[in-house]
């Protein structure tokens, strides 16, 4: 759900991104009944999507590695221990992101995230967290679906406006 939410909240601020989702489940699984259901009516679509198994290549790969848990992040760390000043749970961007501000224009996407990479400790990405994790409703009534859509909903679009802050081609 990630995936087209964050897509779909980029192309509304005009910003032209490759966003791809990866996981710890086996690759090629459909997205789930429920949660391509609930975006749909979002006007997103699902239908096509598969799952993909994180690897070091996706890992490296990525300018912004984000995680819906911080065991997302683990893992992501753990294949590329270098991908650690980008690498962070949504919930954990966005909460730093506020705290230092958006991204000035003109600056480098890898200059804001060391901005809010700063006093970071790996120590941080042990265990789970409320604060950090959001709910995988894999298996869960359609109602948690929604819910945990409307969450990523809110903080992917509280990133986008703090890392994009101005709309269009120049931003």
């Amino acid at each position: 759900m990630a995936e087209g939410i964050l897509r779909h909240q980029l192309a509304a601020r005009g910003v032209s991104a490759t966003v791809h989702s990866a996981g710890l489940l086996d690759a090629g699984r459909p997205a789930s009944a429920h949660g391509v259901d609930v975006l749909r009516e979002q006007g997103i679509d699902l239908g096509a999507h598969r799952s993909r198994t994180v690897s070091a290549e996706l890992v490296r790969g990525a300018d912004l590695v984000l995680g819906m848990a911080r065991m997302h992040v683990r893992e992501a760390v753990v294949l590329v221990p270098e991908a650690w000043p980008r690498a962070f749970t949504l919930k954990e961007l966005v909460r730093r992101g506020r705290e230092i501000g958006p991204r000035s224009p003109g600056q480098a996407l890898e200059e804001w995230l060391s901005k809010a990479h700063a006093g970071r400790s790996r120590s941080e990405l042990m265990g789970d967290s409320d604060d950090d994790d959001i709910f995988d409703p894999i298996g869960a009534p359609r109602s948690r679906y929604q819910s945990t859509a409307a969450e990523i909903d809110d903080l992917t679009r509280r990133l986008v406006a703090l890392v994009f802050p101005q709309e269009g081609p120049d931003a």
